[in-house]
């Protein structure tokens, strides 16, 4: 059962990993209203999935059903989407990878007690590694913040980043512990946070073209609209529908405190599909980092092995 989830981990991070290739193909467009495309689409995509088996969905869907998915649409994908972006812009990119890298332990952490997880004593050592990896990923790759960012704006930007790991770890841990114990499968799941998601996202598009009318670029090409279009289409098909169901079918099959470290594969592919794009081969810097990375999660697992965990049924 570990074992399939572990494969399931790899496929979601081979996706997130080329996620990150996205904004970088849309210049002239906002990272929030990339953002809301794409989380919009994820949500009528979603709904049109969910037609033929709509009726079911709704008949077994309760009140509680619908608060945590509420607040996982708006925790782990527009929130922290969100909080991220500010940290980027506000501290440079260096500091919110930094602090992005923390989320394996900061997961581990809000996992603990949880069946089947290990004690944080036990797994200091393999989290120690993959916090070094990330690290050293992250020291190797990303720029400094302008020279003309104030201090304040640091300090703002290195609290959004500490606040954007805080929701996704939050959003992990929760996500994992509900779908162990509901009575939807992954991909049924994985539909309804899509849907949710989708009008959430909707919501928070309007507010922010209505707090700041110019995230929408003035003289840009029809052909860059439509470029928007597909691109956003298949980061909300294959990044957000696609590798949301892959996580959520990971997070069924293993302990809190092990899933948490399997969001590691997104860094290691990010840095393969940058590695192909820049037509490159790794520096020792960057293989001693996927060392530590690898070595970590694998680590991790053996430790896993020893203990049983009750699964429900996907």
């Amino acid at each position: 059962m570990m074992n399939s989830g572990i494969v399931f981990a790899i496929l979601a991070g081979a996706i997130w990993g080329g996620v990150i290739i996205g904004p970088s193909l849309l210049p002239e467009f906002n990272a929030v209203l990339i953002s809301s495309v794409r989380f919009s689409l994820y949500g009528l995509i979603s709904l049109l999935l969910a037609l033929p088996i709509a009726s079911s969905l709704l008949a077994r869907l309760t009140r509680n059903d619908v608060f945590m998915l509420l607040r996982l649409s708006l925790t782990g994908n527009v929130l922290n989407y969100a909080l991220l972006g500010a940290s980027v812009q506000l501290s440079g990119v260096t500091a919110a990878a930094l602090i992005n890298g923390m989320m394996p332990v900061a997961i581990t952490f809000l996992g603990r007690g949880d069946p089947g997880s290990l004690p944080l004593s036990k797994l200091k050592l393999p989290l120690l590694l993959v916090f070094l990896g990330i690290v050293s990923v992250s020291l190797e790759h990303s720029g400094a913040p302008a020279a003309s960012t104030s201090l304040s704006s640091r300090l703002l930007g290195l609290a959004c980043g500490f606040s954007a790991v805080v929701c996704w770890s939050w959003y992990a841990t929760h996500n994992a512990r509900y779908l162990k114990q509901s009575h939807f499968n992954s991909s049924e799941w994985s539909t309804l946070v899509g849907i949710v998601t989708g009008i959430v996202a909707v919501v928070f598009g309007i507010a922010a073209l209505m707090l700041f009318p110019n995230l929408v670029p003035a003289q840009v090409e029809s052909s860059r609209w439509m470029a928007l279009l597909w691109v956003c289409l298949f980061l909300a098909l294959c990044g957000s529908w696609l590798a949301n169901g892959l996580w959520n079918a990971c997070s069924r099959r293993m302990a809190t405190s092990l899933s948490g470290q399997m969001i590691v594969f997104e860094t290691l592919f990010a840095c393969v599909y940058g590695f192909l794009f820049s037509q490159r081969v790794p520096g020792l810097m960057e293989v001693i980092s996927i060392v530590l990375l690898v070595g970590g999660v694998v680590w991790a697992a053996k430790r896993h092995r020893v203990v049983p965990v009750k699964h429900a049924e996907p």
